[in-house]
C-alpha cells in the first residue's frame, strides 16, 4: 500500500488518483493514518464481501477461535431444548 500525506495528496491527487486504481493509498494526517483511497470496483468487491456467508471450513483457524470464545445472550437459553437430542 502506498502511503501518502494529505498535503502531499492534495498537490499531486492525479498521481495517487493513478496508484489508488492499482492499490490502497493511505492517507495520513498529522502522522497518523486517517483515510484510505481505494478503486471502486475494491470498495464494492470490499463491500460484497462483507455480505457473503462462509461455510466452516473457508474460516482461517484465527476466526473460529475466537468463535470459541463468543458468549450467549441469557435470553438465548429459551432454545437451548433445540440442542437436545
Amino acid at each position: 500500500m502506498a502511503r501518502v500525506t494529505s498535503g502531499e495528496l492534495q498537490r499531486e491527487f492525479g498521481r495517487y488518483r493513478t496508484v489508488a486504481q492499482r492499490e490502497a493509498v493511505i492517507i495520513t494526517n498529522h502522522g497518523r493514518d486517517d483515510l484510505v483511497l481505494l478503486a471502486a470496483a475494491e470498495y464494492a468487491r470490499l463491500c460484497r464481501q462483507m455480505q457473503k456467508a462462509f461455510h466452516v471450513s473457508e474460516l482461517s483457524d484465527d476466526v473460529v477461535d475466537e468463535l470459541g470464545t463468543v458468549g450467549v445472550a441469557e435470553s438465548a437459553a429459551k432454545y437451548d431444548h433445540e440442542y437436545e437430542l
